[in-house]
C-alpha cells in the first residue's frame, strides 16, 4: 500500500496572499486542522495550522495551551473577541505558515509515511507528482488505511482457518 492508494484528493489549498480571516474560513468550511499554502503554479510554499492562526491570539491575551477550555467555561466573550481579533488581522497566510514542506511522493510506502508524520513530528503530509500537489494524507488517513489493511488480512486468515472441532458433552 502506498500514498497514492490511501491519498485524500483533491486538495483544499490556501493562497499565500489569503488573509487569517480567509484561511480559517477554509478551514472551517472544509473542516481541516491545517490546509497546504501552493503558490499560483501549484507549488506548495507552506503549511496553516490551526495552531498557526490562534498562536499569536494566544500571546496577545496571555492565554495557555488549554485556551479554548475558557471559552467553554466562560461563555462568549473569549469566543467573540477571537472572533474580532482574526477578522483585523492583517497576516497573510505566507505571514504564519510553516515552511518548507516535507512532502512525499505518490510511491511512498504506509511504512514510510508513517515515519515520516513520527520524525518530524507532523500530522499530515502533501503527496507531489512533479512536483506538484496530488493529495494529502493525515494521521486519521494512514490509521484507517492500516486498519483496513489489517482487518482484510485478518479476513483471509480467518477464512483459511480448518473448521471449527465438533464440541462433546
Amino acid at each position: 500500500m502506498d500514498a497514492r492508494d490511501i491519498m485524500t484528493q483533491p486538495v483544499v489549498c490556501a493562497r499565500p496572499y489569503h488573509t487569517i480571516a480567509e484561511v480559517a474560513r477554509i478551514l472551517s468550511d472544509h473542516r481541516l486542522g491545517a490546509v497546504p499554502v501552493c503558490d499560483d503554479t501549484g507549488l506548495v510554499v507552506g503549511m496553516v495550522s490551526e495552531g498557526d492562526l490562534l498562536r499569536p491570539f494566544w500571546y496577545e491575551n496571555g492565554l495557555g495551551q488549554s485556551w479554548w477550555l475558557e471559552v467553554l467555561a466562560e461563555g462568549e466573550d473569549l469566543a467573540e473577541a477571537l472572533l474580532d481579533y482574526m477578522a483585523a488581522d492583517d497576516r497573510h497566510a505566507r505571514d504564519v505558515m510553516s515552511a518548507p514542506v516535507i512532502t512525499a511522493t505518490e510511491d511512498t510506502t504506509a511504512q514510510q509515511l508513517a515515519g515520516v508524520l513520527v520524525q518530524n513530528g507532523i500530522k499530515r503530509v502533501p503527496i507531489l507528482r512533479d512536483d506538484k500537489l496530488v493529495g494529502i494524507i493525515s494521521r486519521g488517513n494512514l490509521v484507517a488505511a492500516l486498519a483496513a489493511q489489517a482487518s482484510r488480512a485478518g479476513e483471509v486468515v480467518h477464512d483459511q482457518l480448518p473448521p471449527p472441532a465438533p464440541a462433546f458433552h
